[in-house]
């Protein structure tokens, strides 16, 4: 029968701490399983004060007992725990890195601990530099796991403990090479040795935060998190010789989609390899398990795995528990991915059990008023709130009233401008002083990665601002001005050939780099459509007037802009939405 069962073993604002992120998790040699975490005592950041901390189960994952801590940062960070446990002499070790108290928030010098336990964890040693583990010129970041490390089992080298880990060097002058590698211990973690490695300075594959597992044929197979200009977020090597070297560099593999994030590797059976991170293409959320059955050559799509959580996620671990079963511990929240690290205990069959749709998918819409989308594709356009018609630029506008006046426009593919160029221009006319007033907002809201485009007033700091997220980039735009003086404006936002453009009024008030990459990636996990005068979650309602709202799936050109702003003229081509309010 399928089972699972999930509880939170580290929540923010608990014991102490701020935050809790990176969870690993191992299974000692007397079946007590180990839930590591670091414990940010300030904040969620990267840097600071980070202990190292862990909760134990003596009974399989049922109950926990109480937060400990391994090793205290003692102002310092102490973190990236990626635990391996021998299974000959019983000892649970612990690899991590360290860094000092300065912020370090674009790479700094950080070196490898070891920490290690000979009573499955009730104990443990000081932390302890392995200064073999690093090389001198490592300088601009060092990092292990952090998920748990593995002891092989098959050929010349059984016994051996492997880590994954990864390395920059960056001498402000030269070029910024980033660097993944394992280390490998042959007497039970007491000393550490740089094995197998590959560099990259080129950007194509930037290889980061490997897992590793031992294949059937005694091979070791590193799979990376992948950060360079590559498609997709997952990359590969494979080492024949115990982890030594690679046979071959790393290489992407497109067809793994998730999101650019941690992931685990565990052997659940010979059969069987389980592979944890979120389904989403590019934004931290639905939490899932993936399988593969060909000894980690391929893995299925995510909707033949199982979601384990929709919501918001982050890093995650796995854990093979005893009889049939298996442990996942991943960071999870309700508005962001690190409000807790939940356990999930589960057995094989739950595996296969259906994962349902997505919840984020909207609705259908309410009926209500419309108005006329003078667009070939004639989309409906819902008038929420009373919203009344008013004086606008050409003929008449919509009147909004910042409480609960907006147009709601559902997701088409008309209006999906996906990874090409788009133009999105209205008119507005406002007064407002203080708030953030949304003119357009388009398909998702939230931090991070969350793929959306939006257009928005922000009278308070004196500009009109507007951000595209593609993948992991955040790219904003703005004025130098709010244009809150009562008269009308035309406001147009562009990606035209990797430009972000704004434009008021005919001019270019500020463009930046646009990299390439889809605002409605991971549609099939929910995406709105395009809202009128608010967010897409209902916040930042306009006040004021807008007229001749436009969205083309292609970058207008100049004469094109004109002939719109200075003759409200119907210009085709790409036009997915149009809305005069007349």
């Amino acid at each position: 029968m399928p089972f699972v069962d999930e509880q939170v073993l580290f929540k923010q604002q608990t014991n102490g701490y701020a935050c809790f992120r990176i969870p690993a998790v191992v299974r000692a040699v007397d079946g007590t399983v180990l839930a590591f975490a670091e414990g940010r005592v300030a904040d969620c950041g990267d840097d600071g004060d980070i202990d190292l901390v862990v909760r134990r189960s003596a009974d399989g994952g049922r109950t926990w007992g109480p937060l400990q801590v391994v090793a205290e940062g003692n102002g310092d960070t102490l973190g990236n725990p990626s635990p391996v446990v021998d299974g000959r002499t019983g000892r649970i070790v612990v690899v991590g890195t360290r860094n000092g108290p300065a912020p370090c928030p674009n790479g700094c010098d950080r070196d490898p601990y070891v920490v290690t336990s000979d009573d499955d964890g009730a104990t443990w040693t000081a932390p302890r530099e392995l200064t073999d583990a690093k090389r001198p010129d490592w300088n601009f970041w060092y990092a292990t796991g952090p998920m748990h490390g593995i002891q092989l089992q098959r050929g010349p080298h059984a016994g051996r403990l492997v880590v994954g880990a990864n390395f920059e060097h960056y001498d402000g002058v030269g070029a910024h090479v980033y660097g993944t590698h394992l280390l490998y211990s042959d007497d039970a973690g007491e000393t550490w040795h740089i094995g197998a490695e590959t560099a990259r300075d080129d950007g194509t594959i930037i290889a980061q935060e490997v897992t590793v597992l031992e294949r059937l044929d005694g091979s070791i197979y590193a799979l990376a998190r992948e950060r360079g200009t590559d498609p997709g977020h997952r990359a590969f090597a494979v080492s024949r010789d115990g982890g030594e070297s690679f046979a071959a560099p790393f290489r992407a593999i497109p067809e793994l989609e998730v999101p650019d994030v941690e992931g685990s590797l565990l052997r659940y059976s010979d059969r069987r390899i389980l592979f944890s991170a979120p389904a989403h293409p590019v934004a931290r959320e639905a939490m899932a398990v993936r399988s593969s059955f060909d000894d980690a050559r391929t893995f299925g799509p995510w909707q033949q795995g199982k979601v384990f959580n929709w919501g918001p996620s982050g890093y995650s671990d796995l854990v093979r528990l005893e009889g049939d079963e298996a442990g996942l511990l991943y960071e999870n929240g309700v508005t962001s991915p690190y409000e807790s690290i939940r356990w999930a205990r589960f057995n094989e069959a739950y595996l296969s059990t259906p994962n349902g749709s997505p919840p984020n998918v909207p609705p259908p819409p309410a009926p209500g008023p419309l108005t006329p989308d003078r667009s070939p594709a004639h989309n409906p356009a819902y008038v929420r709130g009373g919203a009344q018609a008013a004086p606008g630029r050409f003929g008449e506008g919509l009147a909004l009233d910042g409480v609960d006046d907006r147009v709601e426009v559902p997701f088409d593919r008309s209006i999906d401008v996906a990874g090409g160029d788009f133009t999105m221009a209205a008119w507005i006319n406002y007064t407002a002083t203080t708030g953030s007033h949304a003119i357009l907002w388009a398909y998702r809201t939230g931090s991070g990665t969350t793929p959306q485009v939006w257009l928005r007033a922000e009278p308070a700091s004196n500009r009109i601002r507007a951000l595209i997220m593609v993948d992991r980039f955040n790219i904003t735009v703005q004025s130098a001005s709010a244009y809150n003086d009562g008269q009308w404006h035309h406001v147009v936002l562009q990606r035209d050939g990797g430009t972000l453009r704004l434009a008021v009024d005919g001019g270019t008030v500020a463009e930046a780099a646009a990299p390439p990459g889809s605002v409605t990636a991971g549609k099939e996990f929910g995406v709105y459509g395009i809202h009128i005068g608010q967010r897409v979650d209902g916040a930042d309602r306009f006040v004021g007037t807008v007229d001749d709202v436009r969205v083309y799936r292609r970058a207008l050109s100049a004469a094109e802009l004109t002939l719109v702003r200075e003759r409200n003229l119907p210009i085709g081509g790409e036009l997915g939405l149009r809305l005069t309010f007349d």
